[in-house]
């Protein structure tokens, strides 16, 4: 893996944590846990996906609807 796909997707964790904290009123450790143990954080650790090219709105539609039905969009 190449190091701008790695800040890429480190980058985007990172607000998708934030937007976890803010909406769900947890903290960061459980935002860490729900994000990391994800399929959407899997497909956006596939490089060949794509989805770190995404905005994070984009991204984190996919986590919610993930977290609210179990699957990814």
């Amino acid at each position: 893996m190449n190091n701008d796909f790695e800040y890429m997707k480190e980058a985007l964790a990172t607000e998708l944590v934030e937007l976890l904290v803010d909406e769900y009123r947890i903290t960061i450790s459980e935002a860490l846990d729900i994000l990391y143990f994800s399929e959407t954080y899997k497909k956006l650790s596939d490089e060949k996906s794509g989805l770190y090219f995404q905005s994070c709105l984009y991204v984190y539609s996919y986590l919610k609807n993930e977290i609210t039905t179990g699957v990814m969009g």
